[in-house]
């Protein structure tokens, strides 16, 4: 079910650039029209990559406004099917054509180079019509309102794949990944902002260096989860815009895995914690020995709703990100198009809350690491870590 499954993994990025003066459904629908899916099922062509509908990926009409708009949503899915021929099977079978040329032509000891080439050339091309392309779908919501995109997809391969694409059918915009440090930036008042950016560590505005320079964001704020999870109540209050109310109250704690990345003897070392923790040892063990947290469990609560993720520090990616299960009432007289559109709608809510409420935990932590009591913090958290009683078998 891609976006609209009850857990999927995402990433986010900004829409940057300037819209066109027409009108947007009009513009976007064309350009993605233009770019849409082509089958290739009865060819033997190894690619194809373009646009279908995010309720059915079979489809890649655009003509119809329920296609690709809901409301200032605007939806459309990746496909890229793709044929490929093993190696040992393009192998056995080629061995058999270069048998079979040889057989009838006994002047022969040795197929000539450029005859080896076309045999190739011809048994992949046989080959390729009789194999079936497999598909992959990857699921965008673009929020016109805010810019903001969530992309189903954390492969690195697939995300440069659907920047590319996504730039060519849109002129004139390109997403912008949403990292830790744009982030950061969105989530903070002015004077905030300027507290930023004395603390940014990047020299430009490049957005590779501001992740890569920048990368205490993630550690620092997993690193604070982890003492707020052990010593606090872990409780907080909404303090970003969205649908949720200003000063809701909601918990936020870290459980079940925790990934630690840190230098060794031979090289980079990760440690992995897994399963329910009592009073994470290890992890302040291996945090002791100069480890840092990459990317943790981290649980979201407000009332009876429930949120869960993996955190990914460095980019914010949230992998296998759990929503409370979409519930939409229906009864005899609703279709299959208003049920479609009820769940995409419950959808949408409960992943904007769940990006609300990590915007305000993220919050809550930059006031207080851009602040000049975070060195009091600092050594809370040190104090925190040397009682462990774990610490004279640290790992290391």
């Amino acid at each position: 079910m891609g976006i609209l499954a009850n857990t999927v993994s995402v990433c986010h990025f900004k829409v940057q650039g300037d819209l066109p003066q027409e009108e947007l459904y009009a513009w976007t629908t064309r350009q993605l029209a233009a770019n849409r899916f082509n089958p290739i099922d009865q060819g033997t062509e190894e690619l194809s990559l373009g646009w279908v509908h995010l309720d059915d990926p079979k489809s890649a009409d655009f003509e119809s406004p329920t296609a690709c708009w809901r409301d200032h949503y605007l939806m459309f899915t990746l496909r890229r099917d793709k044929r490929s021929v093993p190696s040992a099977i393009l192998k056995a079978h080629l061995e058999k054509a270069q048998d079979q040329f040889l057989a009838e032509n006994p002047g022969f000891t040795k197929v000539p180079k450029q005859k080896k080439e076309d045999l190739k050339e011809a048994v992949h091309a046989m080959l390729l019509s009789q194999t079936l392309p497999t598909p992959a779908t990857y699921d965008a919501v673009w929020d016109t309102q805010t810019g903001l995109l969530t992309f189903s997809s954390l492969s690195p391969k697939v995300i440069e794949l659907f920047e590319e694409h996504f730039k060519k059918s849109f002129e004139g915009l390109r997403l912008s990944a949403f990292h830790p440090f744009a982030r950061a930036e969105s989530v903070l008042d002015a004077e905030n902002q300027a507290l930023l950016k004395q603390a940014n560590k990047a020299g430009g505005d490049n957005y590779l260096e501001l992740i890569k320079e920048n990368q205490w964001l993630g550690t620092d704020f997993l690193l604070w989860l982890m003492y707020q999870t052990m010593n606090e109540a872990s409780e907080y209050s909404v303090n970003q815009p969205g649908i949720l109310l200003e000063k809701e109250p909601f918990v936020g704690y870290l459980d079940d895995r925790v990934v630690l990345l840190g230098s060794g003897e031979n090289g980079a070392q990760k440690i992995t914690v897994a399963g329910p923790q009592d009073h994470f040892n290890e992890v302040r063990s291996a945090l002791l020995n100069k480890k840092q947290i990459t990317e943790a469990t981290l649980h979201l609560e407000t009332g009876d709703d429930h949120w869960k993720m993996t955190l990914k520090g460095e980019l914010f990616h949230f992998a296998s990100f759990k929503s409370p299960s979409v519930k939409v009432e229906k009864d005899n007289t609703t279709d299959e198009g208003m049920e479609r559109e009820a769940v995409f709608f419950e959808k949408m809510v409960l992943l904007e809350k769940g990006n609300q409420l990590f915007d305000s935990l993220f919050a809550n932590f930059l006031k207080l690491r851009l602040a000049s009591g975070w060195s009091e913090q600092e050594t809370l958290i040190q104090a925190w870590l040397n009682v462990c009683s774990t610490c004279k078998g640290a790992l290391s």
